[in-house]
């Protein structure tokens, strides 16, 4: 016998973009807290890739000569900085996925997943990018300040507003090919998962199996994501630690090697475990609604595949 489920609400409507946006935020912003060490690491290899050469040793000089306190410095940045923008980023694409599959009726899948992805990161960055000129710079400069309390009107004291947007295009440099390759590849690996794998209908799958899939095409996505975008990463921890003052003197200092390969390794041991466990709370949200799983077709996005 098929399940009823209860619905908060419909597929679409105001009430599940709402349920996206608050998904998207509690996800985004809990995950990021919880490894906020190996964030704090990451910024410190990018900007002293002398100092701290490796993830061991890195550690180990940041412990020793700062104390366990600085492995949790910037948490703040990464709870509300990354909140604000996961809502922004989950809520706004399942939006834009909606609204473009109905209107450009003639794209394939692909298209419809990137220019949904990238126009829901455009204004999620926009939301970021205040707390990520503050995080960089109290993971990196330990007598900036403690937190966003303090950071804040420091920065505007000494920057003005333009300091919080400093790394803007950078962080877009980062984040839209990193968000148009994630949620292409997540929404592509559900459905060949469920297509190839598995062979049945997502509709046929229990929620334990739905989260599953969610889980290892979260992995997946995150990992493919993180190489396309390492980057611009390396540029903007650059950028707002003033060792370069645009993007063409950090490039020539990185060095194009520098560039693909600098922090690579705590990046994908950072961002892969990061994307799944975003990807699976959100997803647990949205069952807790009575509302199905992300990712594969759904009607709208089928309708557009088959009218090109």
């Amino acid at each position: 016998m098929k399940r009823v489920e209860r619905r908060f609400c419909e597929e679409f409507s105001p009430g599940y973009y709402g349920i996206c946006t608050v998904g998207g935020m509690l996800s985004a912003g809990t995950t990021h807290l919880a490894v906020t060490p190996l964030d704090v690491l990451k910024v410190n290899m990018q900007v002293n890739p002398i100092k701290y050469s490796s993830i061991s040793s890195g550690f180990s000089t940041l412990w020793r000569e700062q104390g366990p306190s600085s492995l949790w410095r910037g948490w703040s940045g990464k709870l509300f900085g990354y909140g604000v923008q996961g809502g922004c980023k989950f809520g706004l694409y399942e939006y834009f996925k909606g609204l473009y599959s109905n209107v450009l009726i003639d794209q394939n899948r692909t298209f419809i997943f990137f220019l949904s992805s990238a126009s829901a990161q455009v204004f999620a960055d926009v939301a970021l990018c205040p707390f990520e000129a503050i995080k960089v710079r109290v993971q990196t400069q330990p007598t900036f300040a403690k937190g966003l309390v303090d950071g804040f009107p420091k920065l505007y004291r000494t920057e003005g507003l333009a300091g919080f947007y400093k790394g803007l295009c950078p962080l877009w440099g980062r984040n839209l090919p990193f968000s148009m390759i994630m949620f292409s590849t997540f929404e592509h690996s559900v459905d060949f998962i469920y297509r190839s794998i598995i062979k049945q209908r997502k509709e046929d799958c229990s929620r334990a199996q739905q989260l599953g899939v969610t889980c290892l095409a979260g992995y997946t996505a995150g990992a493919v994501g993180t190489v396309v975008s390492n980057p611009a990463d390396v540029i903007v921890s650059t950028l707002f630690n003033k060792k370069a003052e645009n993007v063409l003197q950090a490039v020539k200092k990185i060095g194009l090697i520098g560039l693909f390969t600098r922090s690579l390794p705590i990046r994908i041991t950072l961002v892969g475990p990061v994307v799944t466990l975003q990807w699976f709370f959100y997803d647990t949200i949205k069952v807790l609604c009575g509302l199905p799983t992300s990712g594969g077709l759904n009607k709208q996005v089928q309708e557009a595949s088959l009218s090109s």
